[in-house]
């Protein structure tokens, strides 16, 4: 691994955002009510990912919705009428969304819900980064802003990644990945790929502890230990299965173990949960040496996702993704590049997983 030792150095930052107030039974069910109703007036639809709110998530379900990893996301925007996606996630998920779908208007409970792995990789110092190196094929995360999407020659989520990194390598292709370095080296091990790696990280699993996970599975010697490959390398190694969101909630529901150490957002439980209500879930540790929380393992801005802003989105109109046209026109490239090798491939139909 080559790493690029400068990059995403910025201390990344949750923006203030509202603090709405806690509801009750009562409230809740009658806020659902409402959003339910100005869905069917907006003629909408609800897209949630599977780390945002239980609540969220079951709205998405029971309204016709989609609770999904960040690609299907969009994809399903191309195979619904609704002439509104409401994407409860973080802002490259809205902006991937408008990419594939820009004949539909794109709105979000939050503009301000972003990704600390599309914050470490502004547009224009990535680009500058590959200018310098031009003879490099730029391999992008999902996890990114449309205008670094539009300056690779790939997009690809965790769950294709090796598969098209792999694809490059035989041909010979030197490989400028990023933004993040867990996943980046994961790959690049995986591959046998030369690559550049770009220094991002998710501050979720950037704070998953190896030696912590040990003294937890000490105490749980018979469950399965689930990584999300965002986490750091000694976490991954620990693992007895790495994937995406997409294929840790299948390992849950498939696996014949009752018990598992889950190392990702815990939003995902829920979809877990309702899989495989048989099934104990124990979210893994990120406290300890060296850990800035004690049980941080869950994205501050998929947390600014709620059901009082959805509410609020879908009353006004307000908070609509626009993306400049030559931009989604060049983002659209590289990930419609991906889509056609899953096809080619036969990985998927739908390939998954962020």
């Amino acid at each position: 691994m080559i790493a690029i030792e400068e990059t995403a150095k910025q201390k990344i930052e949750v923006p203030p955002h509202p603090e709405w107030p806690e509801l009750s039974d009562e409230e809740k069910n009658a806020l659902k009510e409402r959003i339910k109703a100005l869905l069917k007036e907006r003629n909408a639809v609800l897209v949630a990912h599977y780390y945002v709110d239980g609540d969220l998530q079951a709205l998405a379900e029971e309204t016709g919705g989609c609770v999904a990893d960040s690609l299907e996301m969009a994809r399903y925007g191309t195979t619904t009428d609704a002439e509104t996606l409401v994407v409860c996630g973080v802002r490259f998920m809205g902006e991937t969304s408008k990419i594939l779908n820009p004949e539909k208007r794109v709105l979000m409970p939050d503009l301000e819900a972003t990704c600390s792995l599309d914050e470490s990789c502004p547009a224009d110092e990535f680009s500058a980064f590959c200018d310098a190196h031009p003879d490099h094929t730029v391999v992008v995360y999902a996890n990114t802003s449309a205008a670094v999407k539009a300056r690779a020659d790939w997009v690809v989520t965790s769950s294709i990644a090796l598969p098209i990194v792999k694809h490059l390598a035989a041909l010979g292709e030197k490989i400028l990945w990023a933004p993040d370095k867990h996943l980046g080296h994961y790959v690049e091990q995986q591959t046998g790929a030369r690559m550049l790696i770009w220094q991002g990280a998710c501050v979720v699993h950037e704070e998953f502890k190896a030696f912590a996970l040990d003294r937890l599975r000490r105490l749980h010697p018979d469950a399965a230990v689930l990584v999300h490959p965002e986490s750091p390398e000694e976490v991954v190694e620990r693992a007895d299965v790495v994937g995406s969101t997409t294929a840790l909630i299948k390992a849950v529901k498939e696996m014949p173990n009752r018990e598992f150490i889950v190392a990702t957002d815990e939003g995902i439980f829920w979809k877990m949960h309702q899989l495989a209500p048989d099934k104990k879930l124990i979210a893994a540790p990120t406290a300890g040496e060296g850990a800035t929380c004690e049980s941080c393992a869950h994205c501050p801005w998929m947390a600014m996702n709620s059901l009082q802003n959805l509410e609020q989105v879908l009353r006004t109109g307000s908070n609509e993704i626009l993306i400049e046209e030559e931009i989604r026109r060049k983002a659209l490239i590289p990930i419609q590049r991906m889509l056609d090798f899953a096809r080619e491939h036969g990985i998927g139909p739908r390939p998954s997983g962020d």
